[in-house]
């Protein structure tokens, strides 16, 4: 969202930080997607320099530590999730850089009725097409239940076996193209080219041929 504008529909939440580890985000796009990609890169090369699989509480440790580093400004409440030698994790982090590692956690605006799902369904042992289930009901409860969610259900399957199964659009709610599809307009509302004639049509180049770096203040961002 911009604003009270939508900006994107369909964004994805769910980004990539290695191969078997993913992050959940919520809050600003932005922030969640630029913090998880500064991550990501971080943790390749720190696959190169150990040459060992990456770890899902080294993802944390980086991503809590950088958090904290702004203090909240960086808006990027985050569900980290993935499997390693140690087995399977889950933890939450919040944008001020606090972490819990949880049986199952929610975080966003629709993270109550997400909740909710998951203190009534979930139980320990549960196999994979369940606990699939019990994920896209707990994210209906948020789209359903709180303004401020959007209308797409992305899962993303993470195995012991290190395999990975991204699927988006795994729940499709409150789709409207059949709706809309069924709306007969008339062709009078459709504009063709050339409805609006031209009357003056007059280029002035720009004094500058062309724009340089030299033109752009540049600004590094602290990352260390």
């Amino acid at each position: 969202t911009g604003g009270t504008e939508v900006a994107d529909k369909n964004c994805e939440k769910i980004h990539y930080l290695a191969d078997n580890i993913y992050c959940c985000g919520a809050g600003t796009a932005a922030d969640t997607e630029k913090t998880t990609q500064l991550i990501s890169s971080q943790m390749a090369l720190l696959r190169l320099n150990t040459k060992s699989e990456s770890r899902v509480v080294t993802a944390c440790t980086m991503l809590k530590r950088m958090l904290f580093r702004y203090q909240g400004h960086v808006s990027a409440a985050l569900v980290l999730g993935g499997v390693d030698e140690a087995g399977p994790h889950v933890y939450q982090i919040y944008p001020h850089g606090s972490t819990g590692k949880l049986p199952y956690t929610t975080m966003g605006s629709g993270s109550l009725a997400a909740m909710s799902a998951f203190e009534t369904e979930w139980r320990d042992g549960m196999n994979e097409a369940e606990a699939v289930a019990l994920v896209k009901k707990a994210i209906l409860a948020g789209i359903f239940n709180d303004l401020g969610s959007g209308s797409n259900c992305d899962v993303c399957v993470i195995r012991n076996d290190k395999s990975v199964q991204m699927i988006r659009g795994a729940v499709q709610p409150n789709d409207v193209k059949p709706l809309r599809d069924g709306i007969r307009h008339s062709s009078k509302l459709t504009m063709g080219p050339g409805t609006t004639a031209v009357l003056k049509n007059t280029f002035v180049p720009h004094k500058k041929a062309m724009v340089t770096l030299e033109d752009v203040l540049v600004t590094p961002m602290e990352t260390s």
